[in-house]
């Protein structure tokens, strides 16, 4: 049975009637004691297994567990390519349990793009496979003087030489170690040529279309030289529905999510069969933002891409099943692609004015084996493309691209030279659009769409009041997914009055009660990271920004009690973290910002204002508990720890 651990929280001030008070001593609950941490340090070559730190405990795991780690070993002024960063892969408290949904792994380090914390979220096998091996966490330090790869089993642990790999795609690499290790079964965390040049938006792959995508930890892999980390199936099993009631709440969990009104659709099309509701909602970014929607978005509608799925996949206990294989062209049936996700079609297509979707799934399935994140790379290539038509981007860097709108093979020799590095173009690009926006100089910068130094996701923040606070707040830079608040257009107004106070919440051009909202999708962001479930089926399907249906699942399998309260003080705690480690780095309160191009445009459905933005901002800090400058104040569990100790060496 998992413990529950009594503990002060955040000390803030008194919070409208509607939030949840974080100043009480009321529970945080434990990090699971069902998995263990795998130390690995790629210097001395050695791999030991530790137990959790009592301390680490109420941080429950995943992004809570990584959080927590980060925070007191990472020192200020590190580099984030150099062996001082620590790498590290986390399950969730319920990852590769019988709960559904529960494939989630949590990566962080030092942002080799931000600079402050990286963080990117993966599913597929890896996370529960890890869990077989009874593993919670894996933690990576130190670099290695030449390329290696983790092999993981369930009774050891090694670093096994990989110059032969060295240089390979991520889906060549794949193949390889699959027949290296067969006829075990195997499940393959790997960079790409991306990671190894350390491209500074570089993903970590999983399969062929997973992708720990955002903030550049591939290039943290690479500059350790880890290839990839190999974890066999073993035979732990961790929180299984062993008796009747956990059975039971399994079963109620699935049936939730399978007569959700979107399941059908979702299952069926996807996040890309969503592209015209955003588009005819008119919050959809074009053209680097210079515009929002665009006049005809058939020819990339997901759902036309229905009959071209061959096999439909999903990822470990996940009902939904939403990921599926295509022949795009049936006289090629051996050529097979991926569907792209949503993100990859808007920020491929409307973003980069292209409106091809098989040059779109070209792009979004090259990126994936190069290892590249596919946000951050047509986000530079629409920065390109802008800076071209205003006249601002130079000759010399130009050389033979035509850098227009939609110029699909540009695109592609852009992927390829930010990868390979090159051309003076892809080395700049490379660096993320913050860096080259700095390095080309002029006009640049003023286009440069990013927050903390991370690409902005499809959303056009002129278009949609809480998802912009929540680009500015977010702690790993401007990305919806990590404060994703679909609440804001999914709640009805009832729900809005009854949680917030007001039915302008839900207003999505609307500024009041949006810093409410916002730390309500902060805080249930986190813990369903944390808890290592997927955002699709809990705040996409089911809209259950009050987890009540996942708290009921938590505490069947757990054999626990837990409360709304003590998780809420629990996401609160680790907001807190994420933000004091990043005001540490390289953040400060004037971080929290939206580019000044969204405070000049002709074109601005909300009327956003600087004004208006202070405003949210101020009552986000107010409802988080922080100060008028952003500062929580430090929880007892920020305390300093012992280091860990190992306890159980491993060859």
């Amino acid at each position: 049975m998992i413990q529950v651990l009594f503990m002060n929280t955040l000390a803030g001030s008194a919070l409208p009637k509607d939030t949840h008070d974080n100043r009480t001593q009321n529970a945080m609950i434990p990090f699971n004691r069902f998995g263990r941490l795998l130390m690995v340090d790629l210097t001395r070559r050695i791999c030991r297994r530790d137990d959790c730190p009592d301390d680490a405990l109420p941080f429950l795991g995943g992004r809570g567990f990584n959080a927590w780690y980060l925070y007191r070993h990472l020192k200020p002024g590190i580099d984030p390519l150099g062996p001082e960063n620590r790498l590290l892969f986390s399950a969730g408290l319920l990852t590769g349990s019988a709960a559904p949904c529960s494939a989630r792994l949590h990566v962080n380090a030092l942002s080799p793009l931000t600079g402050i914390l990286g963080s990117a979220n993966i599913g597929g096998y890896v996370g529960a496979w890890l869990r077989s091996c009874n593993l919670a966490s894996i933690v990576i330090r130190g670099a290695s003087p030449e390329p290696v790869y983790l092999y993981v089993d369930e009774t050891s642990a090694r670093l096994m030489p990989a110059e032969d790999l060295w240089g390979l795609d991520v889906f060549a690499v794949q193949d390889r170690l699959r027949q290296i290790h067969a006829p075990e079964k195997v499940r393959i965390l790997t960079i790409g040529p991306g990671g190894e040049n350390q491209v500074r938006f570089a993903a970590i792959m999983t399969e062929k279309d997973h992708a720990a995508g955002r903030t550049g930890l591939g290039a943290v892999m690479g500059a350790k030289h880890l290839k990839a980390v190999v974890i066999a199936k073993g035979s732990h099993k961790h929180l299984p529905a062993d008796t009747p009631p956990k059975k039971q709440a399994v079963k109620t969990y699935v049936n939730l999510v399978k007569t959700a009104p979107e399941f059908s659709f979702f299952s069926k099309y996807g996040g890309a069969g969503y592209l015209s509701w955003v588009n005819e909602f008119g919050i959809m970014g074009a053209k680097n933002y210079t515009e929002i929607g665009v006049s005809d978005i058939s020819s990339i509608d997901g759902r036309n891409l229905a009959k071209q799925i061959v096999r439909s996949s999903g990822c470990a206990k996940c009902p939904v099943q939403c990921k599926a294989d295509l022949v795009m062209d049936p006289a090629k049936p051996e050529e097979v692609s991926t569907r792209p996700e949503f993100e990859p079609v808007i920020n491929f297509g409307p973003k980069c004015g292209l409106s091809d979707m098989a040059a779109i799934i070209r792009l979004d399935n090259l990126c994936n084996r190069l290892g590249v994140d596919t946000t951050s790379t047509a986000s530079v290539i629409a920065f390109a493309m802008d800076l071209n038509e205003k006249g601002l981007m130079p000759d010399a860097l130009k050389q033979d691209l035509d850098l227009s709108w939609g110029h699909t093979q540009t695109m592609e020799i852009l992927i390829h030279r930010i990868v390979d590095g090159t051309t003076p173009l892809g080395r700049i690009l490379s660096k993320g659009v913050r860096q080259a926006a700095k390095q080309i100089g002029d006009g640049a910068p003023a286009r440069a769409a990013h927050v903390k130094g991370l690409e902005l996701t499809a959303y056009h923040p002129n278009a949609i009041m809480g998802t912009a606070l929540g680009y500015a707040v977010s702690s790993r830079g401007g990305d919806y997914n990590n404060v994703y608040a679909s609440l804001e257009y999914s709640w009805s107004k009832e729900q809005a009055i009854k949680e917030f106070g007001t039915a302008l919440a839900v207003d999505i051009h609307a500024t009041e009660a949006k810093g409410r909202l916002i730390r309500k999708a902060v805080v249930t962001n986190i813990l369903v990271d944390t808890i290592g479930l997927c955002k699709v089926p809990v705040l996409s399907l089911l809209k259950s920004f009050n987890l009540e249906p996942e708290i009921a699942l938590v505490n069947a399998l757990a054999d626990t009690h837990v409360s709304l309260k003590q998780l809420t003080d629990t996401g609160l705690a680790i907001a807190a973290m994420e933000r004091r480690f990043n005001l540490r780095h390289a953040q400060t309160p004037v971080s929290d910002n939206l580019p000044d191009m969204f405070f000049s445009r002709n074109d601005n459905p909300s009327g956003l204002t600087r004004t208006s933005f202070t405003a949210m901002l101020a009552e986000f800090y107010q409802a988080m508990g922080w100060d008028e400058n952003g500062v929580p104040p430090a929880p007892d569990a920020m305390k300093k720890t012992e280091p860990m100790k190992a306890t159980e060496p491993m060859m």
